[in-house]
């Protein structure tokens, strides 16, 4: 667990986020609740009394301190609020889930989420207290906002306003290749405005869950894209109806899929035949960020060459804080997601959500406002939406290595998932391509010990987690990232799947890994070899990022399917893919392992494995089983 306020190593059992009634992790008992008494009223005037909520012991990994920052820069500060019924929803979202629950598939409306996650008034007036003692006129709307649902606070702050509350010291902090520069103009570095710790009054640490900007540093181009170009050479475009075949499962597949993944072999692999029938209610989600625009252009010539059929449809962007849509720069992680995500969806609407971050900090300037913190961004976004207006399948290919993200930050947008899914979304995560771990392995709370290194979001409980396969038949391609959470116990929709896996390896590894925490991935897919149009130019991408758009489009098509005979849509999906009736109908994966930190990784085995999870699709047998 990354470095944590003493306060809450000192109360909180991982124990406590289990729910008796259900077995499921209730992620915000991890915060404890607040006391509600006029006497905690009286204390919340002594703003004094501060206890720190996080540090990290040394500046994080790839950063540099670059200079300070200037007195008259200004801030917009987020604040999230205890949610006050936090556990309800988590029970409810098991339940609607659940297929085997006489609630499945009751989604919650937008209004319903809202009134679950509303914090208790005694915190709205304690927090409302800090911060007119900060001087800050909470009347003032230019500078102070709040979520819908009252659980979040922005505030624009100056520079001296906000190191004065949080006791903290800011500084501008650099990433890249130049780091060691002061060239503030140059290209290849990334800045942030960043503390490495900082406190919280006692009388308000348990009424918030967590600020930002404050220590999480994983942004940008520390912020890893989950593909990468195959630099084997690339084969040329062949009449994949006339090679020789291979048989998988009954059905033949041409040999050349083996180093040629493309629309045609996916859906021949996993047997995804189905006409969509109610693309006038269906959406498919993509969400990119990094400066990563989709290019038109390309998704033509992809057509073209690969589905004629689609020649002259497209998608559709939305600009999300600030996001981009440069046609000039064509981006390999959104061509890869969007050109499968829209050909295996087809005709599905499919929406690809740029997210933008705040440009490059200047010394000299006064008032960038964007907090560059894009999970948050893009969920404060997309919840803000009607329900209408929120595609029911999101892909994302992007993670950070779980000790890098500050604990109470990956409870909170883990919380922030939880809400989406319980509005009939589907959210689905490629696990990473280092396998078990990828660099040193070593710990970055100052014991640096060496560990296995899980990828955020990817472990948060509330999203479905995708890792790749390779070859016909199928097994691990050795990036697949795989393993167990530090932060996030093991939910109880995988208790079975996850203990029978250790039981069977024993005490492997024992040691580099927390056997009791929440195993990634759930599910996998093909992830090498996959033919992309970049610039014009035919390039092969494996990645999970290459996987991560296939399931998701293949989820998308049963949403679809359920739509359109009138039944609601898949939304959370991991208790349903862990029930019996599904997994018996996936492609079980049982040979290879995934490498990293020194080690062969875990190898692949019956059942569940943090390789490829319950393995891989078959579409028409997951229609069956789930239309």
């Amino acid at each position: 667990m990354p470095a944590s306020s003493q306060s809450l190593k000192g109360r909180i059992s991982p124990m406590r986020w289990l729910l008796p009634i259900i077995g499921f992790a209730s992620l915000s008992a991890a915060i404890p609740s607040p006391q509600y008494s006029s006497s905690t009223h009286s204390h919340a005037k002594r703003w004094g009394d501060l206890v720190q909520r996080h540090s990290w012991p040394a500046v994080p990994k790839g950063w540099k301190f670059h200079s300070d920052v200037p007195e008259d820069y200004k801030m917009t500060l987020r604040i999230g609020l205890k949610q006050h019924r936090f556990d309800a929803l988590a029970n409810t979202l098991f339940q609607i889930s659940d297929p085997s629950h006489t609630r499945y598939g009751a989604h919650l409306s937008k209004s319903q989420v809202e009134s679950l996650v509303a914090p208790h008034a005694t915190s709205v007036s304690i927090i409302d207290d800090w911060l007119r003692g900060h001087g800050i006129d909470l009347s003032d709307s230019n500078s102070v906002s709040r979520s819908s649902g009252g659980d979040w606070i922005t505030v624009e702050v100056t520079m001296p306003q906000v190191e004065e509350m949080l006791n903290a010291k800011y500084g501008v902090y650099s990433y890249g290749l130049d780091s060691d520069s002061k060239d503030a103009s140059s290209s290849n570095r990334d800045y942030v405005v960043r503390t490495l710790a900082y406190s919280l009054p006692q009388a308000v640490h348990d009424h918030i869950t967590v600020i930002s900007p404050t220590t999480y540093f994983g942004t940008w181009r520390s912020m890893r894209a989950t593909s990468f170009v195959d630099t084997t050479e690339v084969l040329a475009d062949v009449d994949q109806n006339k090679l020789a075949v291979v048989t998988h499962d009954g059905v033949d597949i041409p040999v050349d899929c083996i180093t040629n993944m493309t629309p045609d072999c996916l859906r021949r692999l996993y047997n995804i035949w189905y006409k969509p029938q109610a693309t006038h209610l269906n959406k498919l989600g993509i969400v990119g960020y990094l400066g990563e625009f989709g290019n038109r252009a390309d998704l033509q010539i992809f057509y073209e060459r690969y589905m004629p059929s689609a020649l002259g449809t497209s998608y559709n962007t939305t600009l999300v804080n600030g996001g981009g849509d440069d046609q000039s720069k064509p981006g390999r992680e959104a061509n890869l997601d969007i050109q499968y995500a829209v050909s295996i969806s087809y005709p599905t609407p499919n929406i690809y959500y740029s997210v933008g971050g705040s440009p490059p900090f200047i010394p000299d300037s006064r008032t960038v406002k964007n907090t560059n913190e894009p999970y948050l961004e893009w969920l404060h976004w997309i919840l803000a939406l009607k329900d209408e207006e929120i595609p029911k399948t999101i892909t994302t290919s992007y993670g950070d290595d779980e000790q890098t993200v500050p604990y109470d930050y990956q409870i909170t947008v883990c919380n922030l998932f939880a809400q989406l899914g319980a509005r009939g979304v589907s959210i689905l995560f490629s696990s990473g391509d280092v396998g078990v771990g990828g660099g040193d392995c070593m710990t970055n709370d100052g014991s640096n010990k060496k560990r296995f290194q899980p990828g955020f979001p990817g472990t948060c409980p509330f999203v479905t987690t995708v890792g790749s396969t390779t070859h016909i038949p199928e097994r691990v391609v050795n990036f697949s990232s795989g393993g167990f959470s530090n932060t996030f116990p093991r939910p109880s929709y995988q208790d079975a799947a996850v203990s029978t896996y250790l039981q069977a390896i024993g005490g492997m590894y024992s040691g580099l890994y927390n056997a009791s925490g929440r195993g990634v991935p759930d599910i996998a897919a093909q992830g090498t070899r996959f033919k992309v149009i970049l610039g014009g130019e035919t390039k092969a991408i494996g990645g999970t990022s290459a996987s991560t758009p296939v399931v998701a489009a293949m989820i998308a098509l049963i949403n679809d399917y359920r739509l359109a005979n009138k039944k609601p849509t898949l939304g959370f999906l991991n208790p349903m893919l862990y029930s019996e009736n599904v997994t018996r109908v996936l492609n079980d994966v049982t040979e290879g392992s995934n490498p990293g930190c020194g080690t062969t990784g875990f190898p692949a085995r019956e059942g569940w494995d943090p390789a490829t999870g319950l393995g891989t699709p078959d579409f028409l047998r997951l229609l069956a089983t789930l239309g």
